[in-house]
């Protein structure tokens, strides 16, 4: 596990009038400092590592997650849940109401009687708002208030590495201490958010939250909660990147699955690479929703044009992971895209650790060398024929018009 030395603790509990914030209510996070990181590749690594990190759990165990299917891999993290349960653990599994409708319908009365509590966020024509775009896109697990997992990994076997298929190309971080208390209170926010007030969910008191960072004192790493949920007017996590793009100086690397940066992220890419900024991109070749791959082909002649770099992977690329300068890591659920800007609930994490920094951008710089095959301006010429381009416009126009369609809102909170 990676320490780094970090600046002085910012208070995250603030006394005024004699009234206290947990963590996850302050208005702005702040760099916490008392905190251990990790890099979790994706695949059978990460599912091996989210079992064990759920047969840790001796108190409470959250689970908040897109995609949550019923096969392989959910039944054995359910079946991890369930013992849970039976060690007196209180655990919590929230998932989206619209990308995990395809639960058989059985599904929630046995996790009743499992003990798991279970609902979805916002079902589709069941919600007090009626927000289609807004859903919940963070992957989270946090198990005792202290150790959380942040990544871009859906419960899934295509996520997953089974015996004859690789999962797709994804990345996470865990982390213990300081963050890891933010984000309990976090899933605590989500979960008593919804229509069933039944059974809620505690985040600790302040003597609790006390004794629980105790262990970590002698940490120091310093690491950021990010958030983005244009209802509720958080845009974090897009100001995390415009910040990379606007001071990195020599190299910056973005892995992103459906790519598709909006205007404001182009106008900072460009004014990047005329810094002279090395800026990377790494996207899939093959892709699970091919209208969404034309359409992002249809920006490589841009980028191509403004000098960015373009690899394409061999494997479906779902990570969600930038680099800048060596200096600084964002992690987590947010795509480089208006859906994840103006509609999705998304989590991510800003790190600044040399050490684990200086592993990520290994990681991708071998991904780069070994797995990837870069487009160039003569590559793209000869591959792109007059219909090619034109079909990738017809996509890149279709999906924006699509994009606008589920960004509309009936109120901003």
């Amino acid at each position: 596990m990676a320490n780094c030395s970090g600046m002085k603790m910012l208070p995250i509990f603030k006394e005024h009038m004699g009234t206290r914030k947990r963590p996850g209510r302050t208005l702005r996070y702040e760099y916490t400092t008392h905190n251990i990181v990790r890099h979790i590749p994706g695949g059978k690594t990460y599912f091996s590592f989210l079992e064990e990190l759920i047969n840790s759990a001796t108190q409470t165990l959250h689970l908040q997650v897109y995609i949550f299917t019923y096969d392989e891999t959910g039944q054995r993290i359910v079946d991890a849940m369930t013992k849970a349960v039976e060690r007196g653990v209180q655990v919590y599994l929230l998932v989206d109401g619209y990308a995990s409708q395809q639960l058989p319908g059985s599904f929630e009365k046995e996790m009743a009687e499992r003990g798991i509590h279970f609902r979805m966020f916002e079902p589709l024509f069941k919600s007090s708002d009626f927000y289609f775009g807004r859903r919940l896109h963070h992957k989270i697990t946090v198990v005792d208030h202290v150790k959380a997992l942040i990544a871009g990994i859906n419960i899934d076997n295509k996520y997953n590495d089974m015996p004859d298929k690789p999962g797709w190309l994804d990345m996470g971080v865990y982390t213990e201490g300081e963050a890891a208390l933010q984000l309990a209170d976090i899933c605590c926010e989500m979960w008593n958010g919804g229509l069933n007030k039944t059974t809620r969910a505690h985040a600790p008191s302040y003597a609790q939250y006390e004794s629980l960072l105790a262990p970590y004192k002698d940490k120091h790493c310093e690491v950021r909660v990010r958030r983005n949920d244009w209802v509720r007017r958080r845009q974090q996590i897009k100001h995390s990147y415009i910040q990379m793009l606007n001071h990195a100086q020599d190299e910056m690397i973005i892995m992103s699955s459906y790519f598709l940066p909006g205007k404001t992220f182009r106008g900072r890419m460009e004014a990047a690479v005329k810094r002279n900024v090395k800026l990377k991109v790494v996207l899939a070749g093959p892709s699970d929703v091919m209208l969404a791959k034309h359409a992002e082909r249809f920006l490589y002649n841009w980028l191509l044009q403004n000098n960015v770099e373009v690899y394409e992977h061999r494997n479906i690329v779902h990570a969600k992971v930038a680099v800048a300068d060596m200096q600084v890591v964002t992690i987590g659920s947010f795509n480089f895209n208006d859906i994840s800007t103006y509609a999705s609930i998304e989590l991510n994490l800003d790190i600044k650790d040399k050490a684990f920094v200086s592993g990520v951008h290994k990681e991708l710089d071998r991904i780069i060398e070994q797995e990837c095959v870069q487009i160039t301006r003569e590559d793209y010429a000869h591959t792109n024929s007059f219909w090619k381009r034109l079909r990738q416009r017809i996509a890149y126009n279709l999906v924006k018009w699509m994009l606008t369609l589920v960004t509309f809102y009936y109120r901003q909170r």
